[in-house]
């Protein structure tokens, strides 16, 4: 059954994207191997993820640089689970994350919207049935 690996990311630079990523959303850096010229194939993952990962590619062209920042057309672009709100919100506060509101509690679970280094939208979630954690 196929499954989906990676969804493509556009973005400025590779560093200060990776940066973003690690330190901001505590992703992991999955993998960042060279392809030749300055091209690289970089992916990150929430941490301890085995699943979907992002593809962090480059901008290159006119038309791609353009649509960095505007990859949901101005909706939330991605979804972050999260069993930490809390904890995970504070560490994106402490980075410099950009919240657009406050979180709010809604019946799926408890959510807020973020922006990303490139001012795309994305939302944090709490998912109702994700057991909270023990500190």
């Amino acid at each position: 059954m196929p499954s989906l690996g990676a969804i493509t990311f556009l973005v400025h630079d590779y560093d200060e994207a990776i940066r973003f990523f690690v330190e901001a959303l505590g992703f992991d850096l999955v993998e960042d191997s060279p392809q030749g010229g300055d091209k690289r194939w970089v992916t990150v993952a929430p941490h301890g993820s085995r699943g979907t990962c992002l593809l962090l590619a480059r901008a290159v062209t006119d038309e791609q640089r353009a649509h960095v920042g505007k990859q949901g057309g101005g909706r939330v672009f991605l979804f972050l689970h999260t069993e930490d709100f809390a904890a995970d919100r504070a560490r994106m506060l402490a980075h410099g994350v950009r919240f657009r509101e406050e979180p709010r509690h809604e019946p799926y679970g408890t959510v807020v919207v973020f922006e990303d280094l490139y001012g795309n939208a994305w939302d944090l979630i709490q998912p109702r049935d994700a057991a909270p954690a023990v500190h």
